[in-house]
């Protein structure tokens, strides 16, 4: 029999104990149940124990009662316990053991593997191990392998140890052993990813020459150093990007640039990228089962904190992917969102990302929605404590949407007011639009001689500026800068910024701005096109402006052109922002076609 011992002041549910025997209710421990057998708790083995015979039972929870000195990985009574049960039952007998030799955690598997139990196995500091070294019991004869090798890197175990059984006399053979060196990860011929491992010479455990103490100090300090000297001051989030694809390479490698472009802007360090092409999307993790493991292998050997994913996640897969991995989960569009979060300073533009946030966040509060969960409507399944956390957030979110909406309408009416007076002023407004990151900013401040905020950085203006500029043939005009476009706006920001974008639709001519000189230019032309169709823009006329054309080379140039008036029909010029002389053109071409209109608006 086995009496365990425990604090009252840590197991509170536990009543008192007489003669060394804990009387009280069942309470669960770790993995493991402790039950009561005679008065006595013993605890119960985690894993496959169903068809076992009692003594075989019993045998295998006399092995929580086992110890084994610190500095070694196993004795020599131990593993010949394990073997001869091992080879009795047919079934891997493994058990966790914790630093100062006593055993944690008993567990029984199959004769091919053995399951750990599951002890949130991320929550550990980065630099420091589980403290628990595995050792377990192999029947047929076979080293480490890879499901022990990557349960040892997933839990951050101290070391995993696998002990050859012989199948004639039940005696423990050699001890296989492997623990985790710190140092980031390299991709093989195959792209998959190498571990650092470092593997022990294997030997009968009465021949284990290993302090054990002594080797798992050394290396936590060593991985200690490493982390402290791959992060250094940098305080940004670390993040791994992911996208899951059945597509073609080339729009996911443009796609993944782009995304790395929108992390950074988010002041967010990448430190690495992952694409998996699969015939069929895993509809619940996106990410097969093997490549979320090797995912968070990555980002426990990087030091990684986030996982951005390419594309849009739904509410259940972003809780099953973080359940998988415990690290933060965010998709394509909750980055755009955060960034223009960051990006705006005035009180409109703050109170349009709000918006677009809490609408985009009230679906992802929880699952379940409308009043299917609510305490609130009464009758039956509606009696009980009162209203849940869940649905008090939901309740407030809701409100704030509405309060937020209310505000923004008035700020559209606002704005109404304001474009009527300068229309009536009878100046020609014209806007500039274009793909985030093209220089529109920037060429606003050349036309105008401005200095409005222009940076290489996607997003970098969010409110609206107008300025006033004088064209050739002593015209003047308005021009506007607007908020830049993006593949797959978030429609969420899209209805936000709607009385934003409004501006646009009062103008006399739109100046598309293109960046000619990035290499997916056409399909950045492709996808404004689209969102001013689906805003009901498109019949406003429209110039296109290859802008950084002194970047680009000549027949990328003249490739864009062709494009642009023969597939979309639309007149185009080509500039560069920073060079003044360059703009003539531009400057000319906008006169001349507000100069056929000129009739129309004298007329208004």
């Amino acid at each position: 029999m086995l009496r365990v011992m425990f604090n009252s002041t840590f197991y509170p549910d536990l009543l008192a104990t007489r003669q060394g025997v804990l009387i009280g209710p069942p309470v669960q421990i770790g993995c493991g149940i402790i039950r009561s057998n005679g008065g006595i708790f013993i605890r119960t083995p985690f894993g496959f124990t169903k068809g076992l015979k009692h003594n075989q039972l019993k045998k295998i929870e006399k092995l929580a009662a086992r110890r084994v000195a610190p500095s070694q990985i196993v004795s020599q009574d131990l593993a010949r316990q394990m073997s001869e049960i091992s080879l009795d039952t047919g079934r891997q007998i493994g058990v966790l053991i914790n630093r100062k030799g006593k055993v944690d955690y008993v567990m029984v598997g199959d004769a091919k593997q053995i399951e750990m139990p599951d002890f949130k196995r991320v929550r550990v500091a980065r630099d420091r191990l589980r403290g628990l070294r595995c050792v377990h019991t192999h029947l047929r004869g076979e080293d480490l392998n890879q499901d022990d090798l990557t349960d040892l890197a997933l839990l951050r175990l101290d070391m995993i140890s696998a002990i050859q059984v012989d199948l004639e006399t039940g005696l423990p053979g050699k001890v296989h052993s492997a623990h985790l060196l710190p140092g980031k990860t390299v991709r093989n011929n195959g792209g998959s990813l190498e571990l650092p491992y470092m593997f022990l010479e294997p030997a009968v455990p009465s021949q284990l020459g290993v302090d054990f103490i002594s080797l798992i100090t050394s290396l936590e300090t060593e991985l200690a150093r490493s982390r402290k000297s791959s992060s250094g001051k940098d305080k940004k989030e670390r993040a791994i990007l992911v996208a899951v694809t059945n597509g073609f390479g080339s729009n996911v490698e443009e796609s993944m640039a782009e995304l790395v472009d929108l992390t950074e802007s988010a002041d967010v360090r990448v430190l690495d990228t992952v694409v998996q092409r699969r015939k069929k999307i895993h509809p619940k993790t996106l990410l097969g089962s093997g490549k979320l493991n090797e995912l968070l292998i990555r980002a426990m050997q990087i030091g990684a904190e986030m996982l951005v994913f390419d594309g849009e996640l739904t509410p259940a897969q972003v809780r099953s992917i973080s359940e998988a991995t415990e690290l933060k989960v965010i998709d394509r569009p909750q980055l755009i969102l955060d960034i223009f979060s960051q990006r705006a300073s005035s009180r409109e533009g703050k109170l349009q990302v709000e918006l677009a946030q809490l609408k985009y966040l009230l679906p992802r509060l929880g699952s379940g929605n409308g009043t299917a969960f609510s305490r609130l409507a009464g009758g039956i399944g509606g009696r009980g404590p009162g209203e849940t956390k869940l649905e008090t957030d939901k309740r407030r979110v809701r409100k704030k949407i509405n309060l937020l909406e209310s505000q923004v309408r008035k700020l559209r009416k606002q704005r109404q007011e304001r474009r009527k007076s300068r229309l009536q002023n009878h100046l020609p407004i014209i806007s500039l639009v274009g793909y985030t990151n093209a220089g529109k900013s920037t060429l606003l401040n050349s036309l105008t001689k401005s200095n409005v905020h222009a940076e290489k950085r996607m997003f970098a203006t969010l409110d609206p500026t107008a300025r006033r500029l004088r064209l050739p043939f002593e015209q003047e005009v308005i021009l506007n800068d607007t908020v830049g476009f993006i593949r797959d706006l978030p429609k969420t920001l899209v209805a936000a910024f709607r009385a934003t974008l409004e501006e646009i639709s009062d103008s006399d001519l739109l100046l598309h701005v293109v960046d000619v000189s990035n290499p997916a230019a056409i399909k950045q032309i492709a996808s404004v096109v689209k969102i001013l169709a689906e805003l009901e823009l498109s019949g406003i006329p429209t110039m296109v402006v290859l802008n950084k054309a002194d970047r680009a080379k000549t027949i990328d140039i003249d490739n864009v052109e062709r494009h642009v008036k023969i597939d979309i029909g639309q007149d185009c010029v080509a500039v560069s922002a920073l060079k003044p002389l360059s703009l003539k053109p531009l400057l000319e071409k906008m006169g001349a076609t507000l100069s056929r209109d000129l009739f129309e608006y004298a007329t208004r």
